[in-house]
Formats: C-alpha cells, structure tokens, sequence
C-alpha cells in the first residue's frame, strides 16, 4: 500500500504540474506596443515563476545593479545582451533570472562596461538582424571560464530565459529611430568570452523558424553563422542564412535534429553551416560606438535597471576565423555535464580537442 500511495502521489504531482504550464499564457504569446508594459509580463507565481526583474525600465531604473528585463536591439552601437544580476555567476544557475545589459544609457538597464566588448559584428538580413562578437564576459557577471548556454522566449514551461524577458527593435522601423517593434523569437547564446544574438522580424517569412530555440547544444555556429573576428567592429548588409538545421545532400533538403542531452555528448554533425554572404560592410572603431559605456565596476545583487540597446549585426562571408574564448563543452563550468538548461550545452566531443568557444567555428569546417 505504501508504494502505491507513491505512485498516486507522483501521478497526482505530474498532473498539477501538467495543469499550471497549460494555465500559462507563453512569453511568445505576450504581445506588447512599447512603452504600453506591464510592471512585469510574467508575475504568475507557479512553476519556476514569478519573474525576477521588471519591465517597466526608464532613468529612475538605470544603474549597474538594476534587474530591468527589457531588452533593446537597434544597431551595432545600441544593443543589450542578457546575463547574470549578480557577480561571479553561471549562466545554467542563472538562465531564468538574467537581465539587461546594453551598449549605451538610455534604456534603464544596466550598461556594458567601457572597453568589454573585444569585437562586434551586426548583420541586416531580409529576415532577421544579428549581432555577433567577443566580450570580457567577467564583466556582466559571468564566470571566467563559464561555457555559457542559449537564452531564448521559450523554456520547459515557456515563459522565457529569462523569464518574461522582451526583446524591442527600431531596426525594422522604417527609419523611425523612436518606434520599436516586439520581436517576438530570438535567441542569445553567452559563453566563452563571445556571444551571438538574433532577433527575427515578426512580419518576416519564418520569424520561428530563423530563431529556432532547439539547437541550444550546437552554438553559435550553427544558429548564427557569421565572420566571428575578434578585434574588427563591423556592419553589413546580409542575405539569411539557411533555417538552422537545414542542408541539403544529393540535391534533397535534408533536416537535422540534435539527440537528446540523454543521449551523451554530441560526436558529429551531418553537415557544415554556411555563412551567408554580406555586403555594403562598414568598420569602426570601438572607442566611436561606445564611449558612453559606464566604467568597469563589479555589479552584485540588483533592483533598478540601466542603460539601454539596439542591435544591429554583420558578418563577413569566411568561415575560418580567430578566437579567444573557452571551451565547447555543456552550460557553465566544471560541472557541465551535470546541468541541462535550455540551451546550455556545447558539444564538447564537437571540439575534437580544441579550447575555446571561438573553436567550434573553427572545427565547422572539419565536419
């Protein structure tokens, strides 16, 4: 009688659980006009919830410890990643807290420190905008050596990495630097001193299917194929690349899935990602896009929000390329076999070998 009274009990708990993620409106079903938001989007109280910043970011909010979680992606001098609130943190311990860090004040979010941002790439694509590039991650409060993982709109109860995270655009404003569009998929891979960034745009051919979230254990090479060159701060002009996931052998468009983390680590991939070709590139130099970034400070525990973003991304069209950064293995550090977060595992076997994040766009082409 015991264990069957387990066995109900574990049935009953499946069935609650089933019960609250079903009673949740998706973050990807959360459509807002700016500045018309809520205080946070996502406040249910039931699953990994409530949400842990706000939504409602201005000046009164903007510091290096505010917990804002909206995000701007405009340009290649405006821009915010996600990543921890608090110091010395791992993305896999983080995922479903992480804040706003922006290129530039402005967004009541916290701002980039001055000088950690090594290299950026902005792409403008008939589908999506992108942002690539390499940055001292120690100082938005990521570990030194943390492998990083993807955050995304989705999640296991799909409300979001972070949760109730919202990511606007004027990219796709017509010019209208003062209007922003919600975009609505995106993914933000953070990691190994580098990062990569999409934001597909809603009125685009296949916004989901451009900023698929279910390739999280093959990083940025397959999900954002770009240049990747450490040191140059570029934009460009770029066609989309092929839907992650996709290739064609013998003439037949072919679809990859990743195994399941069960499964172990990833030996193989059937194909090479190709890094679409761009145009009308334009260089700067770091020290003209973000010399209003706040000063390196160390930020701790949070409440308030700063500085703020817009995106913007390129790329140039090889393949090969230069990296500093760390390894391929799963989320954060040394215990990343151990961890399974959405979108936090490199395929270490991938590697073949090689140290580094920036490696696994180096071994592409191995493939």
């Amino acid at each position: 009688m015991p264990a069957a009274r387990s066995v109900l009990s574990a049935v009953g708990l499946a069935a609650a659980v089933a019960a609250q993620t079903t009673s949740l409106v998706p973050l990807t079903d959360k459509k807002f006009t700016y500045p018309n938001l809520p205080y946070q989007v996502s406040p249910e109280q039931i699953l990994r919830g409530p949400q842990f910043g706000f939504n409602i970011c201005n000046s009164t909010t903007e510091n290096q410890n505010s917990n804002c979680q909206t995000s701007f992606f405009n340009s290649i001098d405006d821009f915010c990643l996600w990543a921890p609130a608090t110091a010395n943190a791992l993305i896999a311990d983080t995922e479903a807290a992480e804040v706003a860090w922006c290129s530039k004040k402005g967004h009541g979010t916290r701002v980039i420190p001055g000088g950690a941002l090594k290299g950026v790439q902005f792409l403008t694509t008939p589908d999506y905008i992108q942002i690539t590039g390499f940055i001292d991650q120690t100082q938005i409060n990521m570990q030194a050596a943390d492998e990083g993982g993807e955050l995304d709109p989705h999640g296991a109860d799909e409300q979001g990495n972070p949760i109730g995270g919202l990511v606007f655009t004027n990219a796709w404003s017509n010019g209208n630097n003062n209007s922003f569009i919600q975009a609505v998929e995106w993914t933000n891979f953070m990691g190994g001193n580098m990062f990569c960034y999409k934001a597909c745009n809603p009125s685009g051919k296949n916004p989901a299917g451009y900023c698929q979230h279910i390739y999280d254990r093959i990083g940025c090479a397959y999900n954002a194929p770009a240049a990747y060159v450490n040191g140059t701060f570029e934009k460009c002009d770029s066609d989309s690349m092929e839907l992650p996931g996709e290739y064609v052998s013998n003439g037949v468009t072919m679809t990859y899935y990743q195994p399941a983390e069960s499964l172990g680590p990833i030996s193989t991939v059937p194909y090479s990602p190709a890094i679409p070709k761009s145009s009308n590139c334009v260089t700067y130099q770091s020290s003209d896009l973000y010399a209003a970034a706040a000063v390196p400070t160390a930020s701790t525990t949070a409440s308030g929000s700063s500085a703020a973003a817009t995106g913007s991304h390129s790329g140039s069209a090889s393949a090969s390329r230069t990296a500093s950064g760390s390894g391929a293995s799963s989320t954060s550090s040394a215990n990343a076999s151990l961890r399974t977060i959405e979108g936090s595992m490199w395929p270490a076997t991938l590697m073949a070998g090689v140290i580094g994040f920036g490696g696994l766009l180096g071994v592409v082409a191995a493939l």
